[in-house]
């Protein structure tokens, strides 16, 4: 069985002829508190360092055209290991590769605030999402493994779908307070703290692993995958600087496709697959990743042009813009665990990821309302409020549906899956949207401030149409509630296979 979970008081095998082997039930709520604490960390670092980049720029004196890579360095390094960190929890206990890299991300972090010029600071950031890597996937299957049960699956996946869809607001927030009262390098060292609960957290409340058998590492599957991905997020990370005919951007992208071919044919070909394609093949699954990409790509969007707006149109500072996005987690929060684990088992993941596709595009299209001389609470608050609703809706219910069913001993790889596609929807959305901003503003002809607002509605209405296709192209392939439940009752009514432990 997996190697992250403990036996009840009563280890007797279940009707279905598995031993369950689960955390005891007044501990499971604690596992949650401690794997949310850790997905926070992950989760806010992509934005905390936004805020706080003019101010490194000034102390370590890099040009602007450096400045991207302190956020490149950290996605890049990130969103490539993904895949390998899941398989790695699978092989030798998530638990382990749980402290491991919290351990690590806080090191890493420590690393980056005493950095004394550039290069150490790009190294750390590297190396973060090195530890990210593998801190991410295993804190998602985690959860999987220890909730099984319907209803309480849907509260404990209701409250991490709030976090990993607010988390990134909270970073906004967070570098705006840290960098406004204390230095931009405690946006890096507030990570301690972070890893300081997670560690003793896990220490305490996370099951022990139970030893097994471990298979072969895919190699093949390890190396095409993870330099399949560098280039796809390393190309889109030079689109958004050098432009979409750059020869690097171009070339980096299709050797970046033509690796993840090359890695599908090799997951297809050998005995222990780095990822079992059954995974991403079930409808419901690959229906909630690519709601989970599609959601990247808006909500990165949305944080990044509406950074833009509030400090350089409307004039807020670090702390103001922080503290404007505010209804949007506390929205997303609302959703997520009070709409969702409520509706979830009765009507399932359809309805909900097509609602809540439809209300984010509402949400996203009153940010076309924005004008030079808007007001925040008559302009940016209700779209906020809104966006953050619909997205609650689809975060919670999606990584809830990905993660659904899976073999335990492929947990690691599933939840790896939910990070990989939300970290490359984020790169895709981040570089796409950046592009287009660009070239908008560019052939504007208008007055400056024109042009440019004009650039962030082009912006905006590429996010709205990202949420969109969640609602048409995910509602779509997901299975009606019905067929979904048989469908779990067939899988839960077959022993399952050894696992990876």
């Amino acid at each position: 069985m997996s190697s992250d979970t403990a036996r009840t008081a009563d280890p007797a095998p279940a009707a279905d002829g598995r031993a369950r082997h689960l955390a005891p039930p007044d501990h499971r709520w604690l596992v949650l508190a401690v794997i949310g604490i850790a997905q926070l960390a992950v989760v806010l670092d992509a934005t905390i360092v936004n805020i706080a980049l003019p101010s490194a720029q000034r102390d370590l004196g890099f040009a602007d055209g450096q400045r991207q890579w302190i956020v490149t360095a950290y996605s890049l390094a990130f969103g490539s290991l993904l895949l390998l960190g899941g398989r790695l929890g699978d092989l030798f206990g998530r638990k382990n590769l749980f402290v491991i890299g919290l351990v690590g991300f806080a090191g890493a972090s420590v690393v980056g605030g005493l950095a004394a010029d550039f290069g150490q600071l790009v190294a750390a950031r590297a190396l973060q999402g090195v530890f990210g890597a593998l801190l991410a996937p295993s804190a998602l299957a985690l959860l999987t493994t220890t909730f099984t049960d319907p209803a309480e699956r849907a509260r404990a996946f209701g409250v991490f779908g709030a976090i990993a869809g607010s988390g990134a607001a909270t970073g906004v927030l967070l570098g705006g307070v840290l960098t406004e009262y204390s230095s931009w390098r405690w946006c890096l060292y507030v990570n301690v703290v972070f890893a300081v609960l997670g560690v003793v957290g896990a220490l305490l409340f996370v099951p022990k692993p139970v030893r097994g058998p471990r298979p072969r590492l895919d190699l093949a599957g390890t190396v095409t995958i993870t330099l399949g991905l560098v280039g796809i997020v390393y190309g889109f990370s030079s689109a958004e600087t050098s432009g979409w005919s750059d020869p690097v951007t171009i070339a980096s992208l299709a050797l970046g496709v033509l690796l993840v071919a090359a890695f599908v044919l090799v997951e297809s070909r050998v005995a222990n697959p780095l990822l079992p394609l059954r995974i991403v093949r079930d409808r419901d699954r690959g229906g909630a990743l690519i709601a989970i990409g599609l959601v990247g790509v808006a909500m990165f969007g949305i944080f990044l042009f509406l950074t833009y707006y509030l400090s350089q149109t409307l004039g807020f500072s670090s702390l103001e813009t922080g503290l404007a996005f505010l209804p949007m987690p506390f929205s997303i929060m609302t959703a997520a665990t009070q709409i969702t684990p409520r509706l979830l088992p009765r009507v399932g993941p359809k309805v909900l990821i097509r609602t809540g596709g439809l209300v984010a595009t509402a949400g996203i299209l009153l940010f076309l309302r924005t004008d030079v001389d808007s007001t925040w609470a008559g302009t940016v608050l209700p779209a906020l409020v809104v966006t953050g609703l619909g997205m609650g809706l689809v975060i919670s219910s999606a990584m809830n549906t990905a993660t659904s069913g899976v073999a335990r001993e492929d947990a690691g790889a599933a939840g790896a899956s939910v990070n990989t596609f939300q970290q490359i929807g984020g790169s895709i959305g981040t570089a796409l949207l950046s592009t287009v901003f660009a070239s908008s503003v560019a052939g504007y002809g208008g007055a400056p401030a024109d042009a440019v607002l004009h650039g962030y509605h082009v912006a905006f209405t590429g996010a709205a149409i990202a949420a969109l296709l969640v609602a048409v192209v995910s509602g779509g392939l997901i299975n009606r509630h019905a067929v979904r439940r048989e469908r779990l009752a067939a899988v839960g009514s077959v022993p399952a296979p050894a696992t990876a432990h």
